[in-house]
């Protein structure tokens, strides 16, 4: 990274937590980073291509636009925590950057992200966020998704094992489904169905008894073993472009072609279903910590 990158990202950090201390002058800012206010702006200038005092407004006219979407504050309040003396100041300037008054703005939300030569914005609930030095491309994105899914279905197994047979067996009540569906029978679906496909794509036999009340030490010794075959199965088939390849599944009666895409596009669907059906089960008996199991903050963590 350069020396320039470096001083602009020491910026950001001192930003972030500066935002609301609107006594702070560019040189304070500077200062911090102990530099001349000269240099600062030359820096940030460069880099962003936005000199720090109007990067600084564009980031805090952002979080007001956040701001306005998600709370019923009064758009003074917002105005004022901002950094504008008075309503009239503050309504000028979102005018100006979202192309419609704040109010008007609340009641139909658009953007929150005002262009920006460095597509350095806001991010909430409060923090800047650098964009990706790596894009993500779609393969990617299916790979983190079903590591998220093997992760997971670790964590419910870890968490099982905290719960009396009794809790694990208790019927899981789903007025649309006629399968007598319970934490344990799930559990070992989410890691059958691993082994399953595993077993499909190897052309060897699946041995469905396995699941028959499966104990807890059952479903961490064949997690162990299909959740990393099976991750190992789908990059290798993401990065080698070959979702599209098909294969024979033999455990079928009779047998069935699918492509590689639609078995992994098959798993996440249903494993879906039944992780968050074992999610709100755990919580019912106090293990509440999985929340929904939502893997939307996973995908966004760096690898």
């Amino acid at each position: 990274m350069s020396t320039a990158a470096d001083h602009f990202t020491g910026f950001l950090d001192v930003l972030a937590g500066a935002l609301d201390d609107h006594e702070a002058t560019a040189e304070d800012l500077a200062g911090r980073l102990y530099l001349s206010r000269f240099h600062l702006d030359r820096i940030v200038a460069s880099v962003a291509g936005e000199s720090p005092s109007r990067f600084r407004r564009r980031i805090l006219l952002e979080r007001s636009a956040y701001r306005l979407a998600t709370t019923r504050r009064t758009i003074l309040d917002i105005a004022v925590e901002a950094g504008y003396g008075s309503h009239e100041a503050f309504t000028r300037a979102f005018t100006k950057a979202y192309g419609v008054g704040p109010g008007r703005w609340r009641e139909h939300p658009t953007r929150l992200r005002i262009d920006a030569p460095s597509d350095v914005h806001f991010h909430p609930p409060g923090s800047l966020r650098l964009p990706a030095e790596k894009k993500v491309t779609p393969m990617d994105l299916l790979t983190k998704m079903v590591e998220h899914h093997v992760w997971l279905t670790g964590e419910i197994v870890e968490r099982a094992a905290r719960l009396s047979d009794d809790q694990l067996d208790e019927a899981i009540e789903v007025n649309v489904d006629d399968d007598h569906q319970t934490i344990r029978s799930l559990a070992s679906r989410l890691v059958g169905q691993m082994a399953m496909w595993n077993a499909a794509v190897a052309n060897r036999a699946y041995d469905w008894a396995v699941e028959e009340h499966e104990s807890v030490d059952s479903l961490r010794d064949r997690l162990a073993v299909e959740g990393p075959a099976y991750l190992a199965q789908v990059r290798e088939v993401a990065e080698q472009g070959r979702l599209d390849d098909t294969f024979v599944d033999a455990l079928c009666e009779p047998a069935e072609v699918f492509t590689y895409g639609g078995m992994i596009a098959h798993v996440l669907t249903f494993a879906a279903h039944r992780r968050c059906l074992v999610v709100m089960a755990l919580a019912k008996h106090g293990v509440p910590d999985l929340g929904w199991g939502d893997p939307m903050t996973w995908v966004a963590q760096p690898a």
